[in-house]
């Protein structure tokens, strides 16, 4: 069953027949392709939810198929509900993209979206969650690599920090990279990014499930402080990436660059100076780019190369280290985070 198409994505004011029993896999033959699917509920102004920006990331909407499950005998919902169904394409073949497609959480209004319809595809989803006055935006994420469950924003506002803390005392602020989609939603309303772990794992479908439908149920945003023990906030100030043309590999591996075996395993924790990331077999410089929130190269200021070893150079904690070869080179190998004292971000939220 097909909706309205607008030749950039399907748009749907019902569930779609066969949604709830077709598996992440089949989406891209029962939508077509992308879909913003419209469900009223008792409070007019809806939550929206983007899942599937990244087709290897299936948990947002298999806690989504399972939430409905309980609403699907006529139950109304607590509040209106939009659905955005992103890479579908690429979720057939469980890729986070497809080769020579733009990734679908950098294509968002605010960044440098690229020339085509993915662009305008996005810019008319937030044009038309506008127009409904949105309430709140979630965007649902996987990892590859080991990371505790945590919630993202991109404004220091109390109003973001509550949503996001229904979700995890752990947030982090990042300003980079541009064109996300909680970056697009956050001019409309509190917007925040959850990052559930692997994909596939129950717990992290449960706990998508329960943050959705604690959203749901909101009536209204809070506008008191969140208590400073209430939360660990840190802040994203670099990205690591390896460059193009670059053998690499993990544990003892026949590459330029062998990172060690469980380098993921270095998330969220705080390293002391010396940790070892990796060796570098061939060559005599550093060959990591790590890049601030301005661009600027800063490889120097977080890691040394030591008689072929590559340490870190100060206290640093890391988030989001991959061992997923394909993902480091579409995106990035992770990124490097400080903490941020909540009593710094206090800032009015303005619509």
């Amino acid at each position: 069953m097909r909706g309205e198409e607008n030749l950039l994505y399907r748009r749907f004011d019902h569930l779609p027949e066969g949604l709830l029993e077709t598996e992440a896999d089949g989406l891209a033959d029962l939508l077509g392709g992308p879909a913003l699917i419209h469900l009223p509920g008792r409070r007019e102004r809806p939550l929206f939810v983007s899942v599937l920006l990244h087709g290897n990331e299936w948990t947002g909407y298999d806690a989504l198929r399972h939430l409905l499950r309980r609403y699907d005998g006529g139950r109304d919902l607590p509040r209106a509900l939009s659905i955005f169904i992103g890479n579908v394409s690429a979720a057939r073949r469980r890729l986070r993209r497809l080769e020579g497609q733009p990734d679908y959480n950098r294509v968002w209004p605010g960044g440098k979206a690229p020339e085509g319809p993915e662009g305008r595809m996005t810019a008319a989803v937030v044009e038309e969650m506008a127009a409904r006055r949105v309430f709140a935006s979630i965007d649902i994420h996987n990892n590859t690599g080991l990371n505790p469950h945590y919630a993202c924003v991109n404004r220091l506002d109390d109003r973001f920090f509550h949503l996001a803390r229904l979700f995890s005392r752990t947030v982090v602020y990042f300003t980079r990279p541009r064109g996300v989609q909680s970056m697009a939603f956050a001019r409309l309303c509190p917007a925040v990014t959850v990052e559930c772990g692997q994909s596939g794992q129950p717990h992290g479908e449960a706990h998508a499930m329960e943050f959705v439908e604690a959203a749901l149920h909101l009536s209204e945003h809070p506008l008191h402080a969140v208590p400073e023990h209430d939360i660990d906030l840190y802040h994203t100030v670099a990205a690591v990436r390896v460059p193009d043309g670059l053998r690499f590999g993990f544990g003892d591996c026949d590459a330029d660059l062998c990172f060690e075996p469980d380098l993921d395993r270095l998330n969220f924790r705080e390293l002391r100076p010396g940790t070892l990331i990796g060796r570098l077999l061939h060559g005599d410089r550093l060959p990591l780019i790590v890049q601030d929130n301005e661009g600027r190269e800063v490889r120097d200021d977080y890691f040394v190369l030591e008689e072929g070893e590559i340490l870190t150079a100060r206290s640093l904690m890391p988030s989001m280290l991959t061992l997923d070869e394909r993902v480091i080179r579409q995106d990035c190998l992770g990124y490097l985070m400080e903490r941020y004292p909540i009593h710094l971000s206090r800032a009015p939220f303005v619509v």
